[in-house]
């Protein structure tokens, strides 16, 4: 397909008609000949929002040229909320550190799996290989019930409770494994 000689121009603005039906205008930003690919950007105005469309050229059925444009990346046309960018950067590293944090180094999968299984009703964290629970109660390998130590005793029998519930659980569910 070409536009008055040149394939796609950068810069130019047309109306489309997919091999699908779907329609949409849009100025194209870029047009990759050995991929075949075209991206265009919606019209929008100033402040709002834009559309980017990235479409393989044989799936246009039809278009026609609206008309054309100097630059199709005009840094004062194109609008960055940088503020909600870096908002959302800051957020999705707080929760893979979070994430990171649950992690044991060190330790088998099976004590990987019952920190997963106590961490469901628990407040969990490592302190290298044992398992902390409720910032108070220590559970060493091999993450047995008589392995739980330290905390108020009534806090030390909840944490064996569940260890112990959580180890059948998990030996039921995957046989073979402890």
């Amino acid at each position: 397909m070409e536009v008055g000689g040149e394939e796609f121009a950068v810069g130019v603005v047309i109306s489309a008609k997919t091999t699908l039906g779907e329609e949409f205008e849009g100025q194209i930003v870029s047009f990759d000949r050995p991929s075949n690919l075209l991206e265009g950007v919606g019209r929008a105005e100033r402040g709002e929002r834009r559309n980017v469309r990235v479409i393989k050229a044989n799936y246009i059925q039809d278009f026609t040229v609206v008309g054309k444009y100097d630059d199709p990346l005009d840094p004062a046309a194109c609008v960055l909320d940088l503020a909600a960018i870096h908002a959302r950067e800051e957020a999705a590293l707080r929760q893979a550190e979070i994430e990171a944090e649950r992690i044991g180094v060190g330790v088998t999968p099976e004590a990987q799996r019952l920190f997963d299984a106590l961490s469901k009703t628990l407040p969990v964290q490592w302190n290298k290989t044992d398992i902390v629970v409720m910032k108070e109660v220590r559970v060493c390998s091999p993450y047995l019930p008589e392995n739980v130590s330290g905390g108020t005793s009534a806090a030390n029998e909840r944490v064996k409770k569940v260890l112990d519930f959580e180890r059948k659980r998990l030996h039921v569910r995957v046989p073979g494994q402890f």
